[in-house]
């Protein structure tokens, strides 16, 4: 399943040393999963600490594995969207077909 996701990093406890060194790490994993074809696509909304993206999960359990312990920066990201979306070609193709 495709997800949209939209995320808040909440770096009060971290110095700013201590912010990119962990971001730097975030990196190397979104980088990894992008090649591994998990992510799809990943933007830094400009002027802020917010990410959005779209990443392929097989499960709403392994999406929860994923953005609650696999990430190196797990514990100081805050979900404010996760949304199921679907490619629109496929969508379009059902409205054609009338849902049939």
């Amino acid at each position: 399943m495709l997800y949209f996701f939209k995320v808040r990093v909440d770096h009060a406890d971290l110095t700013a040393d201590e912010l990119w060194d962990l971001w730097e790490k975030e990196a190397d994993a979104a980088e990894g999963a992008i090649a591994a074809g998990k992510i799809k696509h990943v933007f830094k909304v400009s002027g802020q600490r917010r990410v959005i993206g779209f990443i392929d999960a097989d499960s709403h359990d392994e999406l929860d594995k994923i953005f609650m312990s696999t990430l190196p920066m797990a514990h100081v990201l805050e979900f404010e969207e996760i949304t199921p979306v679907r490619e629109y070609a496929s969508f379009a193709s059902d409205v054609r077909k009338r849902w049939s």
